[in-house]
């Protein structure tokens, strides 16, 4: 530095001095605007976008694919970029150690490699071409997470792509600005075309990146949502042999386990003397001695960990008189006079809780499949029958009226039982039955208003 730019700057800082600012109160009040921005912000971002619920987090779940933080996302994909290199092939201390090392030490060298005593951007050309690039590389690589850097079909197509924009482009820039910083003209060309290149092949990769599966997880956050969940998974895991109240003392209708003696699960022998986490361990391990088989995904089953919980929770707040179950909402909102039930609103519902625990893959149930709108209507060993728009001897109808189907040619023998085989649904629920088969069977709620006949007023003025 020439004693001239060290008398321009110290007249300057002179000036700064003479106008002057305190830190009490001057800075003390700009830091605290900032900070209730920044705090508004975040209180806007929780209220109205918020962050999605997640299962509970199950340590012996080996299915479970971690995943770091947004914020480090980036980090994540060159870990698994590097491995795209064919000469050094997957050498971890690379990408964690060596890499992010020399990036860190760079920055903390920066103002020794470029010591032009200017603050203005124009003359700061080497540092913010650097940086320009690496913020364009980190976003580049945290919206390139999710994308595999080897498709299905073995084609390394993708993960060439990203190892160009995310290592190659940005590595051959920092070359090139080092070596000809002097040059302005060519720092800013090298760092615009960097940047365009990286976008433009990331935009490709995103481009072509396989559609990703969306996975639905319903997490309940409240206690009224996590009994109906836990209702909802016992209906389909253990009414077949429990029933849906847990009373049942002899198994009926179970394939290898007909007559066999089990002690109510809804009793106070249960209740009073099984602990939440010792009924969680026999759910998920089971009783295979009893015939029980575990439920748990770390034994082998379908449900996670907190699936298991939920069942838990119902079971507690619904038939342990030792807690007040809270006010749960109706599992089908009531049909007005004239209204017509769809399958999304009024059937999936009840189908969940009363019907998919036997008609379902894998059980013995005529190949009767209920679990979607398009099973109920198209699967059955008499599917012609099963259900018929508009007939109320729609085979559904008579046996949820317990009125069980005989065989013609076989007049004293039961074709299909009745159904529930342990207990009879409530009269509101088969009449939600009747009245959806006999308007045509509507699956969205748009398709059952257009045929409900429920009178409307008109408000008086």
């Amino acid at each position: 530095m020439n004693d001239e730019n060290k008398k321009q700057i110290n007249e300057r800082y002179e000036k700064q001095l003479e106008k002057g600012e305190r830190f009490w109160p001057d800075t003390i009040f700009k830091d605290l605007v900032m900070s209730f921005g920044i705090f508004i912000l975040l209180l806007l971002l929780a209220t109205f976008i918020g962050v999605p619920g997640e299962p509970k987090a199950d340590p012996s779940d080996t299915s479970y694919i971690p995943r770091p933080e947004w914020y480090f996302l980036f980090l994540f994909k060159f870990l698994a970029l590097y491995g795209q290199l064919p000469v050094i092939g997957k050498i971890e201390w690379l990408a964690t150690v060596l890499i992010p090392g020399i990036a860190i030490a760079v920055l903390t060298l920066m103002p020794f490699i470029e010591k032009s005593p200017y603050r203005h951007y124009s003359k700061r050309i080497l540092p913010i071409s650097i940086m320009s690039i690496m913020v364009v590389g980190i976003v580049l690589l945290t919206l390139m997470s999710d994308v595999p850097t080897v498709s299905k079909d073995g084609s390394s197509l993708l993960g060439t792509l990203q190892t160009i924009a995310g290592i190659f482009i940005p590595l051959t820039a920092y070359i090139l600005l080092f070596v000809f910083k002097k040059n302005t003209r060519f720092m800013l060309w090298t760092t615009s075309l960097a940047a365009l290149s990286m976008i433009l092949v990331s935009g490709t990769v995103l481009a072509l990146a396989p559609e990703k599966e969306a996975e639905e997880t319903e997490v309940a956050t409240t206690l009224p949502d996590q009994i109906v969940a836990g209702q909802d998974l016992y209906s389909i895991h253990c009414t077949e042999c429990h029933g849906d109240d847990g009373a049942v003392a002899v198994i009926t209708g179970v394939e290898g386990l007909e007559g066999e003696k089990i002690t109510p699960i809804n009793s106070r022998d249960v209740l009073y003397t099984v602990t939440d986490s010792a009924m969680s361990e026999v759910i998920g391990y089971g009783r295979p001695n009893a015939g029980m088989p575990p439920f748990g995904k770390t034994y082998g089953g379908e449900l996670t960990k907190g699936e298991i919980d939920y069942i838990v929770i119902f079971m507690r707040y619904m038939w342990d008189d030792r807690f007040e179950a809270p006010e749960i909402k109706p599992l089908f909102p009531p049909l007005a006079d004239g209204e017509v039930p769809s399958y999304d609103v009024h059937i999936q519902p009840i189908v969940k809780r009363y019907c998919i625990s036997c008609h379902r893959a894998g059980k013995d149930n005529n190949n009767y499949l209920m679990t979607t709108y398009e099973e109920i209507l198209t699967t059955g060993d008499q599917v012609s029958n099963n259900v018929i728009a508009g007939d109320e001897n729609s085979y559904l109808l008579q046996v949820i009226q317990e009125h069980a189907i005989m065989n013609p040619e076989k007049p004293e023998e039961e074709l299909i039982g009745v159904m529930p085989p342990t207990k009879a649904l409530k009269p509101d629920v088969i009449d939600v039955f009747i009245r959806w088969i006999m308007n045509g069977m509507p699956q969205t709620a748009e398709e059952a208003a257009a045929l409900s006949t429920t009178p409307t007023t008109t408000p008086t003025p």
